[in-house]
């Protein structure tokens, strides 16, 4: 026995395709998952930039930028360089895994970022990465 629908071909679908919404919401979600971290961190620095991608991100990052004077902050409390490795466990709750990101000011000397990465890595902390501005054509 089959079926058979009583629908003209004439006649318009009244179902609605929720795959091309989904699909733009997916998106977007990666798209604000991606720029958030960047939106919380608020001591204005000016970014070098970089083609490299993005690194995964699966719990929020702690930020130790350093500025065009040389001042170092965690995420936007300023620090002295010997109480950074004191502060940093205290916020991580003393896990070492715990992901670091460095925002250095472009004209900023190489050497004094290298010196506070130097600092993290010698502490223990084994995920700290630069952040850059993307690369703009």
């Amino acid at each position: 026995m089959a079926f058979k629908l009583n629908r003209s071909r004439n006649e318009p679908m009244s179902e609605i395709n929720v795959t091309p919404f989904v699909d733009v919401m997916l998106v977007l979600l990666i798209i604000f998952m991606v720029t958030a971290p960047l939106l919380t961190v608020g001591v204005q620095v000016d970014l070098p930039e970089s083609a490299a991608d993005s690194l995964p991100d699966d719990q929020e990052p702690l930020t130790v930028t350093i500025n065009s004077k040389g001042e170092v902050f965690i995420q936007e409390s300023q620090v002295s360089s010997e109480k950074i490795i004191p502060k940093l466990l205290a916020i991580a709750k003393n896990r070492t895994d715990t992901r670091i990101y460095v925002r250095g000011d472009k004209n900023i000397n190489y050497g004094r970022v290298l010196e506070i990465m130097g600092t993290l890595s010698g502490a223990g902390f084994s995920k700290v990465a630069l952040i850059s501005e993307p690369y703009k054509n």
